[in-house]
């Protein structure tokens, strides 16, 4: 089980639709989370890509240096990068991080943003143009290993003679991830990828994809690993969590759940159009759990108003960890988190669940073996147990 969490360079707040409780997207900021996850244990950071976003690549470069162990996924853009001039650059970014790099493929799901990156394609063809590029992108860095050069000529793209130099660390290149719902994306997935994200739905609904794309990796004679992306909302007691995910939406309005609604539904997306079909863009201000937990701690709130993953486990500690395992029982090895505020719920998530979760994934993390003062010094010499239990006698 690997569990990463996530840098928020579209923005962050304690609050969802509203600048209310928000706070300044900067690059100090993304450093105290990155900082906070790698000081944590976890795996990695997940670094998302679009308009919207700043770029991934030079983010995850310029944080190299302020973590130790953290990997950095990042996004190969087909169609808006060439294959070969982002091969250099995986290359480049795995050797100075130390092998730190994962790398995301997304198409692209908004027609609106990719025409104004210039990008032109129906949502077939930039699943042909993905595949091209894929195609070129693993030759060209698995031969870089050996010196060998790469040739192609597809409907999309070509290269005669292509090569690189310099060899990425990992071989024969850095894990490619990918996530899509459309039979095109799971094609893709089965032929060219490494590990299979989804997003966050019910677990029978993740077990059909998980075992569709199973039975297409068979025809190409591979396997692959699985992952999921989920939103956590988790406190103390089911009660608190269930409160703080109502917090959460408390300053969402019709009009403003209808506006987003709206923007999604003119994307191509299938995944995103599953996401919205969770909800259906209803929600009860007085109750966040009617019409929104989809299934047992999975709410699907956060779709109201942001693309992507849309969906929360939200509980007491005991009940997400019990839900990690339940995804992780069907297949799942990657769990790609986030919370809002990032910076805080990646260490409210560390605190609770960690704690809950298998013995081997447990030994990995830092922290866990007391070598020094670990929370505050009680009466200025006891160090604290789980339950303090100092007895200052009257002198």
């Amino acid at each position: 089980m690997k569990i990463l969490w996530f840098i928020p360079t579209h923005g962050d707040s304690r609050y969802l639709g509203t600048t209310k409780g928000a706070r300044a997207a900067t690059f100090d900021y993304f450093k105290q989370v990155a900082i906070a996850a790698d000081s944590l244990g976890y795996e990695g950071v997940l670094l998302p890509t679009g308009r919207s976003c700043e770029d991934s690549w030079v983010l995850a470069s310029s944080l190299i240096d302020c973590t130790r162990q953290l990997k950095f996924l990042v996004a190969l853009r087909p169609g808006l990068m060439q294959p070969s001039q982002t091969a250099r650059m995986t290359a480049t970014l795995d050797r100075i991080s130390g092998g730190r790099l994962l790398v995301n493929l997304v198409t692209g799901g908004d027609p609106e943003e990719l025409h104004g990156d210039g990008l032109f394609l129906s949502h077939e063809d930039r699943y042909d143009l993905s595949t091209e590029f894929l195609t070129i992108w693993r030759e060209l860095l698995a031969k870089s290993h050996d010196g060998e050069s790469c040739d192609f000529d597809g409907k999309h793209l070509q290269v005669k003679a292509g090569k690189l130099l310099y060899p990425p660390l990992q071989r024969p290149y850095p894990p490619l991830f990918f996530g899509g719902s459309s039979q095109a994306a799971h094609e893709l997935a089965a032929a060219q990828l490494d590990t299979y994200l989804t997003w966050g739905e019910a677990p029978a609904e993740v077990a059909k994809k998980v075992a569709d794309i199973r039975q297409r990796a068979e025809k190409y004679n591979r396997t692959l690993s699985f992952g999921i992306r989920l939103h956590v909302i988790v406190r103390e007691t089911e009660e608190e969590a269930w409160r703080a995910a109502g917090e959460l939406i408390s300053h969402l309005d019709e009009g403003t759940v209808a506006a987003a609604q709206k923007k999604f539904a003119s994307m191509d997306s299938v995944g995103q159009r599953r996401m919205a079909e969770l909800h259906g863009g209803k929600f009860n201000p007085k109750n966040p759990r009617d019409g929104l937990e989809i299934a047992p701690n999975l709410w699907a709130g956060v779709g109201l108003v942001r693309g992507g993953a849309g969906t929360a486990l939200v509980g007491s500690p005991e009940q997400v960890a019990a839900r990690i395992k339940e995804y992780a029982d069907i297949g799942l090895e990657y769990f790609i988190l986030s919370g809002y505020p990032h910076l805080e719920e990646a260490h409210r998530f560390a605190e609770l669940v960690f704690p809950l979760l298998p013995v081997e994934l447990q030994k990995s993390l830092p922290g866990r073996t007391l070598t020094g003062p670990f929370g505050e010094i009680v009466a200025n010499s006891y160090v604290p147990g789980e339950k303090a239990q100092v007895q200052a006698s009257a002198s």
